[in-house]
């Protein structure tokens, strides 16, 4: 799918499937604004980016962010995008995941989470829009997860998180269309990443996520970031206000 020479801006590059989102597009010939927490997650990222050839590096920029801060990320974001010259693609990846009983949870601890993996997500969007309509094209792409069809307990805020996502990107998508600028979510299965690290029993995890699914393989990054380049391209302009699974066939809609 071609997003040569667009304007990508990742939230939570550093982590597994970010990294292999923000190489994905360099490697399409996309830059990329790499946005994560603070400067550790950002030499995480250039130890993974190393082995890359240079010109894909080049391409990416680390952006220190804390989304929890919202009047300090918008700041950031109008002085990012200021040089730049705005954001063609969003993708809004980063996300919180505490594991609690629901009785647990503290109210403030709740809007923590929804602060990052939500409203974090309506900032970046709205930091792009004048570009975007400037422009006639975006391609915004909000994150959720397939623990918004159940069977996942003790992550109230985290799946409320993901569902005000989805409901956000059907907002958008009806809102934005005229503009050219299209809304969509991608919905990961249950991916290796380093928030597996919550479950105490890693092998009888394996073997429930697999029983789960049609394909009997765990989920690479690469299967989301190839996903997600699709959907940020010119070729799916006519896909909007949707949602895609992309989890080895755990949910068949």
């Amino acid at each position: 799918m071609d997003v040569r020479d667009k304007e990508v801006l990742l939230t939570g590059a550093a982590g597994g499937l970010g990294t292999a989102i923000a190489l994905a597009f360099a490697r399409a010939g996309a830059r990329v604004q790499a946005l994560d927490q603070d400067a550790a997650r950002g030499e995480r990222l250039a130890a993974a980016l190393a082995e890359a050839p240079a010109d894909v590096r080049a391409r990416v920029q680390y952006v220190a962010a804390d989304l929890a801060d919202l009047p300090a990320l918008r700041e950031r974001l109008d002085s990012l995008f200021e040089r730049a010259g705005g954001a063609d693609i969003v993708i809004n990846n980063a996300a919180v995941y505490p594991s609690e009983p629901i009785e647990a949870f503290s109210i403030e601890a709740h809007q923590q989470v929804m602060r990052v993996n939500a409203d974090a997500a309506l900032v970046c969007v709205q930091a792009a829009l004048p570009y975007m309509k400037r422009a006639q094209f975006g391609r915004i792409i909000n994150v959720t997860s397939i623990t918004l069809y159940g069977g996942w307990a003790n992550l109230l805020p985290y799946v409320t998180s993901k569902g005000a996502l989805q409901g956000m990107a059907r907002a958008l998508a009806r809102e934005l269309g005229e503009f050219g600028i299209t809304a969509n979510c991608v919905s990961p299965g249950a991916f290796p990443t380093d928030a597996e690290k919550i479950h105490p029993d890693p092998e009888g995890y394996q073997r429930f996520v697999l029983d789960h699914q049609a394909v009997k393989r765990r989920g690479t990054p690469a299967d989301i970031a190839n996903a997600m380049l699709f959907l940020a391209s010119a070729q799916s302009g006519f896909i909007t206000g949707q949602t895609l699974n992309v989890d080895g066939g755990w949910v068949m809609q």
